[in-house]
C-alpha cells in the first residue's frame, strides 16, 4: 500500500463527490455551448427578418409611387407590389421575429444555467439538491425554445388580473 510521506495512506477523492463535480462541469459546458448556440440563432433570425421585411417594405413603396405616376407604370407597379406580397407572406410564415425571441430568451436560460453550475463549482462540495436545481434550470432552459409558439419569456407565469365579480 502507498505511504504518503507522514506515513499515512494518501487521501483518495470521495467518489460520489467527485462525480456530482463531474455532473456539474459537463452541464456548464453543455449550457455554454447552448448559450453560444442560441446567440448565433438569434443573429440568424433577426438577419433573416430584416432580409425578408425591408425589400417587402421598399417594393411596396416604389410600386404604390410608381402605380401613382403614370398610367404606363402601373404593370410594373403591380408585378413589384407582387414581389413585396411574396416577400411579406415569407416573413409571416417563418416567424422570424417570434423565433429571435425565442432564441434570445433560451439564450438567457442557458446564461443563467451556465452562471449557476460556475458558483456550484466554486463551491467545495455539492450535493445532490444543487444538482437536482441545476437540472431543474436545465429543463427551463430546453423549455425557452417553446417560446416560438409562446410570445412569454421563460419564468414565472405573470400574475393574475382580477376580472370583474
Amino acid at each position: 500500500m502507498a505511504t504518503s510521506t507522514g506515513g499515512t495512506p494518501p487521501s483518495v477523492p470521495d467518489e460520489p463527490a467527485h462525480r456530482l463535480r463531474g455532473e456539474v462541469e459537463r452541464l456548464r459546458e453543455d449550457a455554454a455551448r447552448q448559450r453560444r448556440l442560441a446567440h448565433r440563432r438569434a443573429e440568424f433570425w433577426a438577419k433573416a427578418d430584416i432580409a425578408l421585411g425591408f425589400p417587402a417594405a421598399l417594393l411596396a413603396a416604389v410600386s404604390g409611387a410608381a402605380a401613382l405616376a403614370s398610367a404606363d407604370a402601373r404593370v410594373p407597379a403591380a408585378l413589384g407590389t407582387l414581389v413585396s406580397a411574396g416577400f411579406a407572406a415569407g416573413a409571416a410564415f417563418l416567424r422570424s421575429e417570434r423565433r429571435r425571441l425565442a432564441n434570445k430568451w433560451s439564450r438567457q436560460a442557458w446564461a443563467a444555467m451556465e452562471a449557476r453550475a460556475t458558483v456550484l463549482l466554486a463551491q467545495e462540495r455539492i450535493g445532490a439538491a444543487e444538482l437536482a436545481g441545476l437540472f431543474e434550470l436545465r429543463q427551463s432552459a430546453l423549455a425557452a425554445y417553446d417560446g416560438d409558439e409562446n410570445p412569454r419569456p421563460p419564468g414565472p407565469p405573470p400574475p393574475a388580473v382580477p376580472g370583474p365579480a
